[in-house]
């Protein structure tokens, strides 16, 4: 049996934009486990911690965000769909709040929360590590947010698969 190579134009969009999905937004729920591993282990790992997340959210997270986005816009003209029907446009709405989120918050937020740590760590000489208040409040509330842009990825999947409106 033979297996055609050829893929239209939509079928490659649709696989770049799976892939970017997969890759770039995949690697945001691998960075969740980071900082547990990294508190149970030893917080002199943190720094790192911070650094490898504000890595995967320039090298990975925002370029798939990209190239969602433009085979996303690519898919509804070729794909004759409408920009308006709902699981279009809560699936768009969702793009550019993660975009959002990620040059907004998560970046900058890391980029404290490295700086922190790393005082936090000098401060503590050869003890044991000790943790400001501060750490641990941003940290927390960076774990909130982390859980609010999973759930707009997961809703996004949703949207995508069963194309509510269309």
């Amino acid at each position: 049996m033979e297996i055609p190579l050829a893929a239209t134009a939509y079928e490659l969009a649709l696989w770049i934009h799976i892939v970017a999905a997969v890759v770039g937004l995949g690697a945001l729920f691998g960075t969740a486990v980071l900082s547990p591993v990294a508190m149970s282990m030893d917080p002199r790992h943190l720094p790192y911690v911070h650094r490898v997340r504000i890595t995967v959210n320039r090298y990975l997270a925002s370029p798939g965000l990209l190239l969602i986005l433009a085979t996303g816009v690519y898919q509804v003209i070729d794909g004759n769909w409408d920009f308006g029907a709902p699981w279009i446009s809560a699936s768009f709405l969702i793009v550019f709040v993660l975009g959002g989120m990620l040059g907004g918050y998560f970046t900058p937020t890391d980029r404290k929360l490295e700086q922190i740590a790393t005082a936090d760590i000098a401060a503590s000489g050869d003890g044991e590590v000790k943790l400001s208040e501060e750490y641990l409040a941003k940290a927390k509330t960076y774990a909130i947010v982390g859980w609010v842009a999973a759930f707009l990825i997961v809703m996004s999947v949703y949207l995508m698969i069963t194309k509510h409106g269309a």
